[in-house]
């Protein structure tokens, strides 16, 4: 196996992974929406019309806004979100731990004992994630949970091994939360700009409309509101928070990659990799815990 074939995770892995993507999906969309109709409730409030079925459509879409919030309460998508994601990390650290003979998978005299463990750990988290079950996509559930690649990859030498962690998995892993630390940053001062800009303009049409108080269209209240949904959109994806976290384990995982020349052995390399997905999982394991008890 070659250090540029990706490695092919379980199928659960994938079907853990849909169902957080599909919840993230449509958790940001409920939200979007009740933007959205909470924006054209401001509009509607106006009053640029006194017809009776003009007011009749405000109380619609105000009534669409709490039914919307209501689903979105009800059904809480950022629960299976979070929980689908956790399980797929859980999945990906120990399936690597696997793949590189780390402890608790490590050499044995036959290689169905590592299997049987592999497949005796899958088989806990998937007992401990019934609360799920019912949510999980059943498109995955007939791919191979040891896949072909996996066992290639534990199959090759030290050094084979040792190549392919570090191009795959360490140096993966820091270019990623790298990237991502940039790209909430970018978005947090983004999304602040638009903001600043929003109440500023809200503030001009204040001033406008005390010294023309006869002009009966002002169109302050909408443009409130899209500043307050942007303030609310950035507290949702919480840019600053992530982009800090992001940061330093890109560092730490930077401190961890050094130590891989150190490595002489499968004892040693047992150890380093241990340490190396600890640190991988701690800031994703934080902040699910975080958002499991807002």
């Amino acid at each position: 196996m070659s250090a540029s074939q990706p490695l092919v995770y379980p199928g659960l892995y994938d079907t853990a992974s849909k169902l957080s993507a599909n919840s993230q999906y449509w958790y940001f969309l409920l939200v979007c929406v009740e933007y959205c109709l909470l924006f054209l409730a401001s509009v509607l409030s106006l009053n640029v019309s006194y017809d009776g079925n003009y007011h009749v459509a405000t109380a619609l879409v105000l009534i669409l806004s709490l039914g919307v919030l209501i689903s979105r309460f009800w059904l809480k998508p950022e629960r299976d979100w979070y929980r689908g994601r956790a399980l797929a990390e859980s999945i990906k650290t120990t399936c690597w731990k696997y793949c590189m003979r780390a402890e608790p998978f490590g050499d044995a005299p036959n290689v169905h004992v590592p299997r049987a463990e592999f497949r005796a750990f899958l088989r806990s988290i998937l007992d401990a994630s019934r609360h799920i079950g019912d949510h999980l996509p059943s498109d995955g559930a007939a791919s191979d949970q040891i896949t072909p690649s996996m066992e290639s990859l534990r199959a090759l030498d030290l050094d084979e091994r040792k190549a392919f962690y570090d191009a795959n998995r360490i140096r993966e892993q820091r270019g990623w939360y790298a990237k991502k630390a940039g790209i909430n940053k970018r978005a947090s001062k983004r999304w602040v700009c638009y903001g600043v800009v929003a109440y500023l303009t809200a503030i001009v049409l204040t001033l406008l409309r005390i010294a023309n108080p006869s002009w009966d269209f002002w169109p302050i209240d909408p443009i409130i509101v899209i500043a307050s949904s942007m303030l609310g959109w950035t507290q949702i994806k919480k840019f600053n928070e992530l982009s800090a976290s992001y940061t330093l384990t890109a560092h730490e995982i930077g401190i961890i990659q050094g130590k891989i020349e150190e490595v002489k052995d499968e004892k040693q390399f047992s150890s380093f990799v241990n340490e190396a997905e600890q640190a991988f999982s701690r800031e994703h394991t934080q902040w699910v815990a975080r958002q499991s008890h807002q």
